[in-house]
């Protein structure tokens, strides 16, 4: 069987809550990014009481200098601190009072972006629709479609285009915890060329494919991956080398619930915290939220600690987290009448400065909370852009996890190389050529 690894996430669309939904942005509108607002749609001050600083700044440069945090969550004073956190983040403290702990340090807001980034963004500003209920849209290239977002899907398709980079190279490992705290693990060399970004591409030569993603795993097997953008008119289209018989071979549909990964764990559309084809869900914007969510994790991004120190029961070592309070996009989706999946909603945190999922809660059959998925961002500098480092999916009702994106043993962590391969590198001749080396 092949394995299904790491579906990062790009890929499209969502539907909207009422059909299709006429833009009412105004130039005055637009006028607002880059002055009042974030060249991508955030509230450029701080809040009220200072808690959460102006975009560029942080709450606390001497906290940030000392490098400590300011205070810790626990069970113990969890009431104090309900209001800003998820059901999801207060499910784990209910399901492990002993042990979960959210260490809160200074909100720093430190993402930015390339300059093109922000130009295009404004661009995209006034000429971005949805298209097809909500599962393609037009008018935006190499940029944030809706940073002016009027519904849950466009604010939705902002995290599932987010800039990540042009090309990526990492050496990753991904582990399953079981309930008594023992894992297992497995190792890949992942590729990823988002064809979106590319600078002087356009949107006319996109083809419907966001991106092309090759992993290559350590039993020899690899995969290839071309992400749609519009899945429900195409779906993502898989392939995957097995060695056993040295054949390239046609994958099965990797979407919505298939699991992958993880022993079931994580679904097809839970990699990236979401992805995939949006059309099985009715998605509404609920305004913005300040929560504690993680944040500026760049410590992640050195060599992967022990394993024994970061797996705990339940959940990762709260000594190698870092929450910060930021005001976040709150995104529900609740599953059609008509449709099945064995999520029957979701909530989804959109970062307000980078549009990135940090935590979805998801719901089963009877409404009942049961699972929990954490992005524990940082800021690549070099880049620069906000993304993961490490993502936890957690099962409430079974207290076991599955943890992506830690770093191979001995390896640097993620790379973004300026020689990026042409498009011919991600073509199933290609992932034959390489399981015979």
């Amino acid at each position: 069987m092949i394995r299904n690894h790491l579906l990062l996430a790009g890929s499209l669309a969502l539907t909207l809550t009422s059909g299709a939904v006429l833009a009412s942005i105004t130039p005055q509108d637009i006028s607002k990014l880059g002055n009042e607002l974030t060249p991508l749609g955030a509230d450029k001050l701080g809040n009220a009481d200072g808690t959460i600083p102006g975009w560029g700044e942080s709450t606390s440069r001497e906290a940030v200098s000392a490098g400590k945090p300011l205070f810790e969550i626990t069970a113990a004073n969890l009431d104090q601190y309900r209001d800003n956190l998820s059901a999801g983040q207060i499910a784990l403290f209910e399901r492990y009072p002993e042990t979960f702990r959210m260490p809160v340090y200074p909100s720093q807001r430190t993402a930015t972006y390339p300059q093109r980034i922000y130009d295009n963004t404004l661009k995209a500003a006034s000429t971005a629709e949805l298209l097809n209920g909500g599962n393609g849209f037009k008018g935006a290239y190499d940029a944030y479609p809706f940073p002016l977002p009027e519904n849950g899907l466009e604010a939705l398709w902002n995290h599932i285009v987010r800039y990540r980079g042009e090309y990526i190279k990492r050496p990753t490992v991904e582990a399953t915890v079981e309930r008594s705290g023992s894992y297992t693990y497995s190792r890949s060399e992942d590729e990823i060329l988002f064809n979106y970004n590319q600078p002087g591409g356009s949107e006319a030569e996109l083809e419907n494919i966001l991106f092309y993603y090759l992993s290559k795993n350590d039993d020899g097997s690899a995969q290839l991956i071309h992400e749609t953008q519009d899945q429900a008119a195409e779906p993502r289209l898989a392939w995957g080398y097995l060695p056993g018989i040295r054949r390239v071979r046609r994958a099965p549909i990797l979407s919505y619930d298939t699991p992958v990964g993880g022993g079931g764990l994580r679904t097809a559309d839970d990699t990236d915290l979401y992805n995939g084809a949006p059309d099985l869900y009715d998605w509404t914007l609920k305004d913005k939220k300040e929560i504690y969510i993680p944040y500026n994790n760049q410590q992640l991004l050195k060599e992967t600690p022990e394993y024994d120190d970061i797996f705990m029961a339940g959940h990762i070592n709260p000594d190698f987290t870092r929450y910060e309070l930021h005001r976040v996009w709150v995104v529900e989706g609740k599953l059609k009448d008509d449709k099945r999946h064995i999520y029957s909603r979701r909530t989804v945190y959109l970062d307000e400065d980078s549009w990135g999922a940090a935590i979805v809660d998801q719901y089963d059959g009877r409404d009942q909370l049961w699972k929990v998925s954490i992005a524990y961002l940082a800021n690549y500098e070099d880049v620069p852009t906000t993304w993961t480092t490490w993502d936890v999916f957690h099962d409430l009702q079974s207290r076991r996890y599955h943890v992506q994106g830690l770093v191979n043993k001995g390896n640097t962590a993620i790379d973004f190389p300026e020689v990026m391969p042409k498009k011919k590198h991600f073509t199933p001749a290609s992932l034959r050529r390489m399981g015979r080396r």
